[in-house]
């Protein structure tokens, strides 16, 4: 079996504990084992950074535009084989798997670019004489910590950017899918990634990701995952002031009114509740849908869900793969039989056994609901849809916003009054019209409200606000 070690000041180094990454399409596949740090590892991690931060912060744009711009080239040059590596361990089909791949090349690419394009102010200042330049600084040490679901991009859209702008990075992939991470720590490494300035450290949240967060000399976190873990690290590091971004859940409603079309409506909705096996913060959870077009929906829905292919996520005709761990299929399930016990209609939703051992579970759509049952009030993270009957517009918006969450949020509608009106409403950092409420793009900025989100947005040119610190100037010419 083929050990997969950390890499520190660009020397590749390992724990000892090594940790087998499963395959969920099929649990005899290992992919390979993986050592886990701990809190000795983020120290020799954090003084590799700390050597290396001075001499790339001062370094130019061009070196690193050279270097993002190579990682983003190489990525694309070995997307079907790191595709393919990301389906095997996160279980997304491979077209997903081979999308995302892309997505991560797309990232450092446009990243690179930004390196190119930091800009800043010059300005009179009110008293004569006297220059004001407002200029954008690294942060410092920035420590990563990724989920499981997107496996690359993620790392990706939190790597490059801190990287552009003069950043030293120590990440900490989920424990999960520690493969796709590995695979860019490879390539920056291959690439001339100089000693230091990158650093991963596999291991448990619990262990590597609590010392990143406590590590004095760690000058911000960018985490994204759970919410409970999101809130002891905003506390944390709150407590230490350090700078902290945060992506938590999401229970993302799709309006669907009674002008939508349904060849529009329900791909959307399919793609957006059951695609990705439903494991995004963006799936569309909740679909709030209008009484006169409540029974013709709910009819093309069933058919379409019922009509999706479980399977092997290698398999080229599987179009929803596996749940990612038993652990996380034992929580679906359970919230399929939450569902029954608050008195949905539940359609589908059962444990399914295929010929590859795997966690495979069938779709479920929960009819009959109400916006106050746990299964329309909690992130499921899985491929699990609410159906929610209301009577028009007015109710289809109070009920889309009434949620702990605010990440996206969709409406399906002929009307360009009620399309504006729900951009408008819609409390929730991204809005979709006629689309699913997961996908986006990757030079705009991504990022919710309330529950999900906190800190600066991801993606895009505002990721220069959480990894710079801005600093004004006064310059007197005498």
């Amino acid at each position: 079996m083929t050990k997969h070690d950390n890499l520190i000041g660009a020397e590749w180094v390992s724990f000892g504990n090594y940790q087998d990454n499963i395959n969920p399409s099929d649990i005899s596949d290992v992919i390979g084992s993986y050592s886990y740090g701990d809190a000795s590892s983020v120290e020799a991690a954090v003084e590799a950074a700390n050597g290396a931060f001075p001499a790339w912060r001062d370094a130019t744009p061009q070196a690193r535009h050279d270097l993002l711009d190579a990682v983003g080239n190489t990525i694309a040059a070995r997307k079907d084989e790191i595709g393919r590596l990301l389906s095997r361990e996160e279980g997304k089909t491979l077209a997903e798997g081979i999308g995302e791949t892309m997505r991560a090349s797309q990232v450092f690419k446009f990243f690179a670019g930004e390196a190119l394009r930091q800009v800043g102010d010059l300005q009179s200042s009110v008293r004569p004489g006297i220059d004001v330049e407002v200029t954008r600084e690294p942060v410092g040490i920035v420590g990563l910590i990724t989920p499981w679901n997107f496996p690359i991009a993620i790392p990706a859209w939190k790597i490059a950017p801190a990287l552009a702008y003069g950043n030293c990075v120590i990440i900490k992939p989920a424990d999960l899918t520690p493969g796709c991470a590995h695979v860019i720590a490879e390539i920056l490494h291959e690439c001339g990634c100089p000693p230091g300035v990158f650093n991963l450290v596999m291991g448990r949240g619990s262990v590597v990701g609590e010392a990143l967060v406590t590590h004095p000399d760690i000058n911000a976190i960018s985490f994204t995952g759970s919410v409970a873990t999101g809130h002891h690290i905003a506390e944390t590091c709150g407590r230490l002031r350090k700078k902290v971004q945060l992506e938590m859940g999401g229970k993302n409603p799709m309006v669907v009114l009674n002008d939508a079309d349904l060849s529009v409506a329900v791909p959307a909705c399919v793609n957006g509740t059951f695609f990705s096996t439903g494991q995004r913060c963006t799936a569309s959870s909740r679909l709030i849908v209008e009484a006169g077009i409540h029974d013709a929906f709910v009819d093309e829905m069933t058919k379409a869900m019922q009509a999706l292919k479980v399977g092997n996520a290698l398999d080229s005709a599987t179009q929803i793969g596996p749940v990612v761990d038993a652990k996380q299929l034992n929580s679906n399930l359970e919230y399929v039989d939450l569902a029954r016990t608050e008195a949905a209609e539940v359609i589908g939703g059962e444990r399914l056994e295929l010929d590859a051992n795997g966690f495979y579970q069938a779709p479920a759509l929960f009819l009959g609901t109400s916006n106050d049952m746990r299964i329309n009030r909690e992130e499921i993270f899985g491929p699990c849809g609410s159906v929610l009957k209301v009577a028009d517009f007015d109710e289809a918006v109070a009920v889309a916003n009434d949620t702990d969450f605010g990440l996206s949020a969709g409406i399906c509608t002929q009307s360009l009054k009620h399309a504006r009106e729900f951009k408008r409403q819609a409390a929730a950092g991204m809005v979709m019209v006629n689309l699913p409420t997961a996908g986006v793009d990757y030079h705009v900025p991504f990022g919710g409200r309330k529950g999900s989100s906190f800190g600066a947005r991801e993606q895009g040119r505002y990721a220069v606000e959480f990894y710079t610190t801005v600093k004004t100037s006064y310059v007197y010419a005498g």
